[in-house]
């Protein structure tokens, strides 16, 4: 069970914007892509019982601790994890159906990989959401080609170094790819140390 601090740090915060912008009234479909450790998946499925989660890694280090984790709480709104690279088609995401899920969350993955993972995440939730569902991404983000504070501009800096594919991507930017893929920005939450969540809702052609 590896334990990542920004995790520990970041777990509340987000519950608390799923519980405001999900229907905890009945059952739902939850895929989270780039599970890291286990923590964030199993902490929300202690709190809302009524989704059952789906959570996935490309990492294979991380793949035995999110199911270290699921064994340790015993919970049955988690499946097992699967193996999930985001930059591949969605027919490549371990069988997971088209139009069969309510919400898609991702969590500090697309600053810190390819920028072909987050072109491969907006197109395949697209296709396993059903109409009117959501996708949640939180992490730090450039804001009209504007990055701030001074210590998200070293954070992108940092990152560049170490990987040029990675870096702080432009909401603008994010939203543009999002409506190619007929998902829209609904909203933005400030989130604390100067990270967003934000969320994206996938049209229903009525």
């Amino acid at each position: 069970m590896l334990s990542a601090a920004a995790a520990e740090r970041n777990k509340e915060p987000i519950l608390a914007v799923l519980l405001e912008n999900l229907n905890i009234g009945r059952p739902l479909q939850a895929l989270e892509i780039s599970s890291g450790t286990g923590q964030h998946v199993t902490h929300f499925a202690q709190a809302l019982r009524n989704i059952t989660w789906q959570p996935s890694e490309y990492d294979r280090q991380s793949l035995v601790s999110i199911e270290a984790y699921r064994a340790h709480y015993q919970l049955h709104n988690v499946r097992p994890v699967i193996h999930l690279d985001a930059s591949l088609p969605h027919q490549y995401w371990g069988g997971i159906q088209l139009e069969s899920l309510d919400l898609v969350l991702n969590i500090n993955m697309i600053h810190i990989s390819p920028f072909a993972c987050t072109e491969g995440l907006f197109k395949g939730a697209a296709a396993v959401l059903k109409p009117q569902g959501l996708l949640i991404t939180y992490g730090p983000y450039a804001v009209n080609g504007r990055i701030a504070p001074q210590s998200n501009v070293d954070f992108d800096y940092s990152l560049r170094q170490r990987n040029p594919e990675w870096g702080l991507r432009d909401i603008s930017l994010l939203s543009s790819l999002a409506q190619k893929n007929g998902l829209f920005l609904e909203k933005m939450v400030d989130m604390p140390a100067n990270n967003k969540c934000l969320l994206f809702r996938k049209e229903s052609f009525v």
